[in-house]
C-alpha cells in the first residue's frame, strides 16, 4: 500500500498526455509502420495546419520539405515511438501525409536485371 495517494497519481500523470495526444486510439494492424517508412505531408495538409492539434502541427512542419523517416519524427518531436506511429496513423487516415513503405529486403534486386548486367559487362570484357 502506498502511505500517499499522490505517489500513485505522479507515476501515471505523464502517461496522460500521451493517451490525450493518441485520442484513445492504439495503433490499427495495418498502420504498423517500420521505423524506415518515409513519410511526407500532403499539400492539403499545409492548408489546414492551424486546425491541426499542437502535436500533428509539429509534424507537419517537419515534413513540410520532404521525407523523414517515422524514427526522424519521434526524434525531432521527442515523443514515444509508438506515439508517433498513432499520431501518424492518423494523419494518414485524415489524407495529410503520404506514406512510402520500405522495400521489403527480398524485393530489392531483380535477377533477371542483374543477369542482364553481368552479361553487358562481360560482352565489355571480352570486346563483343
Amino acid at each position: 500500500m502506498h502511505d500517499d495517494p499522490s505517489d500513485e497519481l505522479e507515476l501515471t500523470a505523464p502517461l496522460v498526455p500521451f493517451f490525450v495526444m493518441a485520442k484513445g486510439r492504439v495503433l490499427p494492424r495495418e498502420s504498423e509502420y517500420e521505423h524506415t517508412t518515409m513519410i511526407t505531408a500532403q499539400d492539403s495538409a499545409l492548408a489546414t495546419v492551424r486546425t491541426l492539434a499542437p502535436e500533428a502541427r509539429a509534424v507537419i512542419d517537419l515534413l513540410a520539405n520532404g521525407y523523414l523517416s517515422v524514427a526522424e519524427v519521434a526524434a525531432h518531436t521527442q515523443l514515444p515511438l509508438g506515439i508517433v506511429r498513432i499520431l501518424l496513423a492518423q494523419m494518414a487516415d485524415d489524407d495529410l501525409i503520404h506514406v512510402r513503405n520500405p522495400v521489403p529486403h527480398a524485393e530489392r534486386h531483380d535477377p533477371a536485371l542483374l543477369t542482364a548486367v553481368l552479361h553487358g559487362l562481360e560482352r565489355i570484357r571480352t570486346g563483343a
